[in-house]
């Protein structure tokens, strides 16, 4: 796995550099301290792209929220996770709305290897902290409502599906387990997001968690 680290503390990038080289987790292609650099990193050539982008939030000049869209609105396909200090629950539903696979919490350093292959496998990653902040919360971003029957307007094929999106698996690999073809299972998570009002695939799998936990 390639992955690039940026945090504005280089003593940070470092240690996460020697952990994951140590471990075999990863090859640290570059570090970076802010996310304007972080950006032009990302897309200096086609071989500075990782495998998964590991990125802070607050940094000096575009932080890593901003850095992160701006990377996703250029590459909808990258990986990115947050590590950070900050529980903040804003910044998690900011994280979620964008697109990012994963969000940690700095405290937990020895789960950042395994998100990091979890998320190169297809995986969400959110710890369980995050999940409780989450759902602790009443707000439009997610639905606050954690009875497993929040899922009883769904078919009993839907609610499969959604289960499948919560363990972090694709289109593609859904389709292969519920013998349906692509189409229709975006067709049908499309659907689902409409009916619970949730806006992306991520906040289907927060909810499912929260709902099933």
């Amino acid at each position: 796995m390639r992955t690039a680290i940026v945090d504005d503390d280089s003593i940070v990038c470092q240690s996460l550099q020697t952990i994951l080289t140590a471990t075999s987790t990863a090859n640290v292609i570059w570090t970076a301290n802010d996310g304007d650099t972080a950006v032009r990193q990302y897309f200096a050539s086609p071989s500075s792209r990782p495998d998964v982008l590991l990125i802070d939030i607050q940094m000096p000049g575009t932080n890593g929220l901003d850095a992160a869209r701006a990377i996703l609105a250029q590459d909808p396909a990258a990986r990115i996770l947050f590590l950070t200090t900050f529980a903040d629950r804003a910044y998690i539903a900011q994280a979620i709305d964008l697109g990012a696979k994963g969000y940690l919490i700095k405290q937990d350093v020895a789960s950042v290897a395994p998100a990091l292959q979890a998320v190169m496998a297809g995986q969400i990653v959110l710890g369980a902290d995050v999940l409780d902040k989450l759902a602790r919360h009443d707000d439009t971003t997610i639905s606050h409502d954690t009875d497993p029957q929040v899922f009883d307007i769904l078919s009993e094929r839907d609610r499969a599906i959604a289960s499948l999106v919560a363990q972090g698996l694709d289109n593609r690999d859904i389709a292969t387990t519920l013998y349906l073809s692509e189409g229709t299972v975006r067709n049908r998570i499309s659907s689902m997001l409409d009916k619970l009002g949730l806006t992306n695939r991520t906040q289907l799998a927060i909810l499912w968690i929260n709902t099933h936990r």
